[in-house]
């Protein structure tokens, strides 16, 4: 059961990765992307407060799956963990932060784009 749970929690990182950086691309999801990303954002930094900047939930529910597994030492990010899992060595946290952070505020400073600023025009 705890390696379905795993894949679940994988699969839905990476839809909502893949909808946080790319959402706003299809006018029907727009919306809905815009959603999206603020309730990451406040995750991130609401919830942050807390739990640290950049707290997930589903990392959050994912990593005590894992140690359910058996796996240890798991970094507090997913994105680090899949990067270092995929290319079989340890890359910087402070690099994949800057990237996972520069990805995602270039995302919302295009939803917010064209949500508001582009429907003006």
């Amino acid at each position: 059961m705890y390696h379905l749970l795993d894949w679940f929690f994988t699969l839905l990182h990476l839809v909502i990765i893949g909808f946080n950086l790319l959402g706003w691309i299809w006018p029907s999801t727009r919306k809905l992307h815009l959603i999206v990303v603020a309730l990451t954002l406040g995750c991130w930094l609401i919830l942050g407060i807390w739990y640290g900047l950049g707290y997930c939930p589903v990392t959050d529910w994912q990593w005590q799956i894992k140690e359910s597994l058996g796996e240890t030492n798991l970094p507090n990010s997913f994105v680090k963990y899949y990067a270092d899992k995929i290319s079989g060595r340890s890359i910087s946290s402070v690099l994949i932060d800057s990237i996972t952070g520069i990805s995602f505020a270039t995302a919302i400073m295009i939803t917010v784009y064209v949500n508001f600023i582009k429907k003006r025009r």
